[in-house]
């Protein structure tokens, strides 16, 4: 049996878009654009996937790619100020292993008539089997096709 562990961590990626906020918030919110960016550009077949994107909203994910190792994900939509900030907190597991608990802030900040995105992860990693590394790789890829849906290159934000 694995000795139970937990890694508390947290990361911040900031990125400027071209787009208004209220195109960036619409990636997240339309059931379709959002489908495009973080549902299925990374090419894994889905196996099951719902997204209620509202207060009190659960979004769900089953994934796999290979059909025998299967990724979950379960969240639950905290709070959404349209246009401006969406908080919510989810699980990943692998197979029946929690893997991690986190709680995640997207904020949305105009800058000039683009939009500068905030994302922030507060995470307990589980017994050695996620690390924030994999987590920040992660978002770093889904923030890219998060650009490619709104047609653009999101450019690194100056600290």
């Amino acid at each position: 049996m694995t000795k139970a562990s937990v890694e508390h961590a947290d990361f911040t990626i900031e990125r400027v878009f071209n787009s208004p906020p209220e195109q960036v918030f619409e990636a997240f919110a339309d059931p379709a654009a959002h489908d495009r960016w973080f549902v299925k550009a990374d090419n894994w077949p889905v196996a099951e996937y719902s997204h209620d994107f509202r207060i009190g909203g659960r979004e769900s994910g089953r994934f796999s790619q290979d059909g025998k190792v299967f990724y979950f994900n379960e969240t639950i939509y905290l709070d959404i100020v349209e246009n401006r900030r969406i908080v919510s907190a989810y699980t990943m597991a692998k197979d029946e292993q929690r893997l991690s608990a986190s709680i995640a802030t997207v904020d949305l900040i105009p800058e000039g008539t683009g939009t500068r995105v905030v994302f922030t992860e507060q995470g307990a990693f589980l017994d050695g089997l996620d690390k924030v590394e994999y987590r920040r790789e992660g978002w770093e890829q889904l923030i890219g096709f998060l650009a490619a849906e709104l047609g653009e290159k999101a450019e690194v934000a100056e600290a």
